[in-house]
């Protein structure tokens, strides 16, 4: 398994006068924000909860490589997230009702909601997971996206 983050702070807000020849051309940053996801085969979403919904930035970036042609769709994708409480877990609800509209198929088992800020500490101050049983359970999450993505590739 290979897995590449992808940063989406570069994107611009998502505005179709930045647009050319009738919206199949978008900004270079853009453009190259589309293949990468274009050429990816699944997706491991991680988010914090913002109003209970996802971040602001990945809204942004969901909405661009929604644009013709969507290239979210028919794929397999995963969600995990980090906060307080139950927030992280209605930021993932929300992102899963966005993917119904995107085409995305996400796993329903296993599910990480981290509580990050109940002792003992999840991550170092670099924001590095260090904790163990976290640890596992991603691993856990991303061995099943993995296998959901292979038999949605028709390979298993």
């Amino acid at each position: 398994m290979q897995i590449e983050c992808v940063e989406v702070s570069p994107l611009p807000m998502i505005n179709t006068d930045l647009e050319e020849e009738g919206g199949r051309k978008f900004p270079a940053v853009v453009e190259e924000f589309h293949r990468k996801i274009s050429r990816a085969d699944s997706f491991l979403f991680a988010s914090p909860e913002y109003n209970y919904s996802i971040a602001p930035p990945l809204k942004n970036a969901i909405d661009w490589a929604s644009r013709a042609p969507n290239v979210w769709a028919d794929k397999a994708a995963a969600i995990v997230s980090a906060g307080g409480n139950f927030g992280g877990g209605r930021a993932q609800y929300h992102l899963r009702q966005t993917g119904v509209y995107l085409d995305l198929h996400f796993i329903n088992k296993p599910e990480l909601f981290v509580y990050a800020f109940q002792p003992p500490a999840k991550f170092d101050a670099d924001g590095n997971l260090i904790d163990a049983e976290v640890k596992e359970r991603l691993k856990q999450v991303l061995l099943s996206l993995q296998k959901f993505t292979l038999r949605l590739q028709g390979q298993c």
